[in-house]
């Protein structure tokens, strides 16, 4: 039986959830549990603490203000305007690592990778992979499932002009690490980016020989590989700088990796 986490909906109060749901594995369904063990970690308690936090007065300010006076496409949406959690199956195999949400994307939807054409992008290729049930990603309660993949991002904060600073980084690298560390099947990490990698590579405290570039693999001395790409972004797209055919070369070789030798 699948359990599934829902994503939370930004109505004016933080316990309100929509009825759209996170795939997870268990016995639970509908509601997220508030109910914690004693200092026992979960996606859940994770979840909760990403959506909740403050930490960097920048961010805060600029997600607001997107929030608030809205890109004019979108005028009738109630923007999230909060930090964007992980999404994906607690039992993957597979963690996408990307840079940050869009301000009218992520920022907007409340799922990263969501409502944006980079998102357009990463879910087509996951859903070419097999990862995903369908090819698009646009609201929450759009029925998009992952299975094996979870897709988070280094940053959980709409950033402006899509550049986080260091120290706006390594106050978000907590979330990271806790992420990699509930995930315990994960075997490939796709670094989407230089700062995906870089960020990845701080979280495990692992000195990589391997510069970044597409197509490019480091291994953890823990056995999982880090596989990087170019970010879907459109400066890579339309540039031709990433194609189709080399996003999906890179989630074949996940599916080698992922299968051992």
């Amino acid at each position: 039986m699948r359990r599934v986490i829902p994503c939370p909906r930004l109505t004016g109060g933080a316990g309100e959830f929509l009825t759209n749901h996170y795939p997870m594995t268990g016995g639970l369904h509908g509601r997220a549990s508030r109910r914690y063990t004693g200092d026992v970690d979960s996606l859940e308690r994770l979840r909760d603490e990403i959506v909740g936090c403050r930490r960097c007065p920048r961010l805060v300010a600029w997600r607001e203000k997107v929030a608030t006076e809205k890109r004019a496409a979108y005028r009738d949406w109630a923007y999230w305007g909060r930090p964007v959690p992980g999404f994906g199956d607690p039992e993957a195999e597979l963690l996408v690592v990307g840079l940050a949400p869009a301000a009218h994307g992520g920022n907007r939807t409340g799922r990263v990778f969501t409502g944006d054409r980079s998102g357009d992008w990463l879910y087509r290729a996951l859903h070419r992979a097999g990862y995903a049930n369908q090819p698009h990603s646009e609201r929450r309660d759009d029925g998009l499932r992952l299975v094996g993949a979870y897709v988070t991002a280094a940053v959980r904060c709409a950033p402006p002009g899509n550049k986080p600073t260091s120290e706006e980084r390594d106050a978000c690298l907590r979330y990271l690490e806790r992420e990699m560390s509930l995930l315990k099947n994960v075997r490939v990490i796709a670094a989407l980016g230089r700062f995906a990698y870089d960020a990845v590579l701080l979280v495990t405290g692992f000195e990589a020989h391997a510069r970044f570039g597409h197509g490019v693999e480091a291994s953890l001395p823990d056995g999982r590989t880090v596989l990087c790409s170019y970010h879907p972004s459109q400066q890579n797209t339309f540039t031709g700088r990433l194609t189709e055919e080399m996003f999906d070369a890179v989630f074949r070789r996940v599916r080698e990796l992922a299968a051992g030798p």
